[in-house]
């Protein structure tokens, strides 16, 4: 990566595309999965390497639980398998590893594997990988509005004190807003990510499939970020 480039505080990828990049080549889709788990590990240590300091990751919406029962049993499985027995290469990149998303319906399994990630990585002083799964921007907003009506009703805070940086502070995890948002195999949709810290992020849709977005790709990403002119609502000279 050119040393020249401005690195985005806060990274959110949206790892779209990879059911379709197994199809393509005569795969079935839960090898797509697989290939894409793996690329992330290469990816994540690429990113500690250049000093991204935030990432934000989207698995595995809420929506996703719509999907086949077969497919998302594997989802499931390759969860706990990342969360806890290949979870190597995410401490070699001294990533401290923490979840955003609603428990119910996750299995306990995978709630348990998550609390191991959380615990195993907890002293890593890299970049704060932040993994949404059975995530959905929309219930982060709901279940906030719940936590601040409970903080009220119990007097604890005033109305005075929510502001939107109140808000930003008191959602599932208290992250510094996206500044650069990454969603793969072309489409060109959030699809319900993140939309409360995503304001002002800026957005990059390569047509690559997450299974082959790489270093070199990301670094592509990173050049056309530098091309933004980010104004956050004023006039840049």
């Amino acid at each position: 990566m050119r040393k020249d480039l401005v690195i985005p505080n806060h990274i959110g990828i949206i790892m779209d595309g990879n059911g379709r990049w197994a199809q393509e080549r005569g795969k079935i889709r839960s090898e797509g999965h697989r290939a894409g788990v793996d690329n992330f590990k290469v990816l994540m240590k690429y990113m500690s390497e250049v000093g991204v300091p935030y990432v934000s990751l989207y698995v595995f919406s809420t929506e996703n639980f719509k999907r086949e029962k077969a497919e998302v049993d594997f989802l499931m499985d390759l969860f706990v398998k990342m969360f806890r027995d290949e979870f190597q290469e995410i401490m070699d990149a001294n990533a401290r590893v923490v979840f955003s998303g609603r428990k119910e319906p996750l299995p306990k399994k995978v709630l348990e594997a998550m609390a191991e990630a959380e615990e195993r990585s907890k002293d890593n002083t890299g970049p704060v990988l932040n993994i949404c799964i059975n995530y959905g921007g929309q219930w982060e907003i709901v279940d906030t509005t719940r936590k601040l009506c409970e903080m009220y009703k119990n007097g604890e805070i005033t109305l005075d004190q929510i502001d939107t940086e109140f808000i930003q502070h008191n959602l599932y995890r208290d992250l510094p807003p996206l500044d650069f948002v990454i969603r793969t195999s072309g489409e060109q949709r959030i699809s319900n990510f993140m939309l409360y810290q995503s304001s002002y992020a800026e957005y990059y849709f390569p047509a690559t499939y997450f299974p082959a977005f790489g270093p070199e790709e990301f670094d592509k990403a990173i050049e056309a970020y530098n091309s933004r002119n980010r104004r956050f609502g004023g006039i840049k000279k």
